[in-house]
């Protein structure tokens, strides 16, 4: 099957798939959104400027943090998803960029969809064209059959995963629904549950309950084997209960799936009713690669001259590591 990525009339660029389509929805929101955010998130004219006003003057108050200010878009996709409570949208947001600055190899200045184009290329990460029955961003992890880590690293896997929280960031509905995630551990085996070490599950499991300022509405695994028990054992310890509330064993059991996310917003292959053909995730880079200068422009945020500050060091080290041998 021969799918490609096309252009609308506003340049937003979409895959047809059956009687769906695949795109980032960037616009901003109206109609059921308009009045989800308004119910789930309080969303008010009223509380939306007090949130930007307290928020810019956190923002000024940071020293070294570089942020466009003046762009309430940019500034509400931190607010939003903390019901416009700039001060706990300040703490995670700060924590978003020091994040970055930590750990560099993974939140530096390759996290981009070109960064990470083997990962969807291999369709390790999948996006779906429907949303929840809540409104929320549908997003597959296929970490069994469909990962090589010997083509798709966990580094790179985890880099992926940055790049789809940047996506959900960028869209507003996804802003007010949310997130869905699914973890497909069909194929699992040893080889795979070897990659993981205790530093690396707390590492990932500190960024998404810490870090990570979307609305994670569900993390459900599917059809997991029993070698998963021992890669549970390891990710367990550093699990809150922010996770643990979220967080659903399905098995085979799509019907419990279904009830969660919504019988019409899932293909057949996941119980659902929808009608989603596959696609080539090299289609879906195909798609991403219009937003690559956006991802690029995102560099420019945060605690820019201390991350490249730390990345020069590094690459400094590495330098005199090579002369001396």
């Amino acid at each position: 099957m021969t799918i490609n990525v096309e252009v609308d009339n506003d340049g937003v660029p979409f895959i047809r798939l059956g009687k769906h389509e695949l795109r980032l929805d960037v616009e901003d929101i109206s109609g059921e959104y308009e009045e989800r955010a308004r119910r789930e998130l309080m969303e008010t004219p009223e509380r939306v400027q007090e949130g930007l006003q307290r928020f810019r003057e956190l923002i000024l108050a940071e020293k070294g943090l570089s942020l466009p200010i003046d762009d309430d878009k940019f500034l509400c996709k931190f607010l939003r998803p903390f019901k416009f409570n700039a001060d706990l949208a300040f703490k995670v947001m700060k924590k978003f960029y020091k994040f970055k600055v930590k750990y560099p190899r993974y939140g530096g200045f390759n996290v981009t969809p070109e960064g990470v184009r083997h990962v969807f290329d291999n369709e390790v990460f999948v996006m779906m064209p429907t949303r929840s029955r809540t409104g929320g961003r549908i997003m597959i992890v296929n970490a069994g059959s469909k990962w090589n880590p010997k083509v798709v690293s966990l580094e790179d896997m985890f880099r992926s995963v940055m790049v789809a929280i940047e996506i959900a960031m960028m869209e507003p509905k996804t802003q007010v629904g949310g997130v869905n995630v699914i973890l497909n551990l069909e194929g699992l085996s040893i080889s795979h549950v070897y990659q993981f070490s205790p530093s690396m599950a707390k590492l990932i499991a500190d960024w998404v309950q810490e870090c990570a300022p979307v609305r994670l509405r569900g993390l459900h695994v599917v059809n997991q084997p029993y070698i998963f028990n021992m890669g549970y054992r390891i990710f367990k310890p550093f699990l809150g209960e922010y996770i643990k509330k979220r967080l659903s064993f399905h098995g085979t059991n799509y019907k419990s799936l279904t009830e969660q996310i919504g019988e019409d917003s899932l293909p057949e292959k996941f119980g659902g009713t929808a009608d989603i053909p596959d696609y080539p995730g090299s289609q879906f880079s195909n798609m991403l690669f219009y937003y690559q200068q956006n991802f690029k422009d995102y560099h420019n945020f945060g605690f820019v001259d201390e991350l490249r500050e730390k990345i020069e060091r590094s690459d400094s080290k590495d330098s005199m590591k090579i002369d001396k041998s």
